[in-house]
């Protein structure tokens, strides 16, 4: 039986894709160099491969030796404000060795190659929701590297018939039902795990970027979509590939937005905890609203969000801070599917 190698398998959202794949019935290898993943994070059944993905070495032989034909990419660096002061490592990390990855694979018979991209690749929405034919003018060299590999990934089809799939996310959040995988990033930049170390004490208040946006309450607003929805979309359009795809590129949000204050008052509701917040200056280069036109993956595919309200989101999160306020630091998470 052939396997699907999963990059950057070991990080939030790979873990959890991991884990799906898994209790699907899926032969999975993964490989992660470990600079962000956690390898607590991964079901024991997995064949793990520590490494880099820009080893063309490590990969051939994993293709080879595991009989793999499937790949789903998520490995990368993310940071947005990052990329912005160290351009040259974001385009070395996900272009420069993405495209290594990806020569690596098709030379050694892979024939299906799933993208996590990002809506970092529209830069600010001149229309909202955001369809996938939105001009496409990222602003930082995070969301210039995801495009570029997208474009590189065209040019394998193409040239090579590789079947492709460009994932491009909105908020991924949330953590599993049991309440043993979640985000542990350091340092953490995403809002709703923010929250919930204000919550427990873990950090003094939320730092609330910009209160004087065009939006009702004058706080930035985001489309959150439950991060095990995200990995069921990645299994669903994997084993669409070999059917052909009717696009390559396919937003993946709940089609919904809430706004930064939303987000606080439904997670004090969930917790039952006052979290203490700031409102300061904005960031440079956050637009007032991304949302997802999700129509597109609604219509094409045997899906739908099951979590479909930021409740139900937010309340699988609080599961996960609360029994791990340290992150993977707080147990072992090596246990079978």
């Amino acid at each position: 039986m052939s396997n699907i190698l999963v990059t950057g398998g070991a990080g939030y959202i790979g873990s959890i894709t991991t884990w799906e794949l898994v209790r699907s019935g899926y032969n999975v290898v993964v490989i992660d160099n470990l600079s962000k993943g956690h390898k607590e994070s991964l079901p024991r059944e997995v064949d793990f491969a520590e490494g880099d993905i820009g080893d063309a070495t490590l990969v051939r032989d994993i293709v080879r030796t595991r009989n793999v034909d499937r790949v789903i990419h998520f490995a990368a660096y993310s940071l947005v404000g990052e990329s912005v002061e160290y351009p040259s490592i974001y385009f070395e990390n996900n272009l420069v060795k993405g495209i290594r990855l990806i020569e690596t694979c098709v030379g050694n018979g892979v024939k299906h190659f799933v993208l996590s991209s990002s809506a970092a690749v529209y830069g600010d929405p001149v229309e909202i929701p955001i369809a996938e034919s939105h001009v496409l003018a990222p602003k930082s060299p995070y969301g210039f590297s995801k495009l570029d590999l997208e474009h590189v990934l065209m040019s394998y089809k193409q040239t090579h018939g590789l079947n492709v799939a460009f994932l491009r996310y909105f908020n991924a959040a949330g953590a599993d039902e049991e309440g043993r995988i979640g985000e542990d990033h350091s340092p953490e930049t995403h809002l709703i795990p923010i929250v919930f170390q204000a919550a427990l004490k873990k950090r003094e208040k939320v730092q609330v970027y910009g209160g004087d946006y065009s939006t009702p309450d004058g706080t930035a607003i985001r489309d959150y979509i439950h991060v095990r929805d995200l990995a069921r979309a990645h299994i669903v359009v994997l084993e669409e590939m070999e059917n052909g795809l009717a696009h390559e590129a396919y937003n993946l949000g709940i089609g919904r937005g809430y706004s930064v204050l939303e987000v606080l008052a439904e997670a004090q509701e969930v917790c039952g905890i006052s979290i203490p917040y700031e409102i300061t200056d904005r960031r440079a280069g956050d637009p007032p609203i991304l949302v997802a036109d999700n129509r597109r993956f609604l219509e094409e595919f045997d899906w739908q969000p099951e979590y479909g309200n930021l409740m139900d989101i937010l309340r699988s999160a609080w599961r996960w801070h609360q029994t791990h306020p340290d992150g993977y630091r707080d147990g072992e998470t090596d246990v079978a599917v």
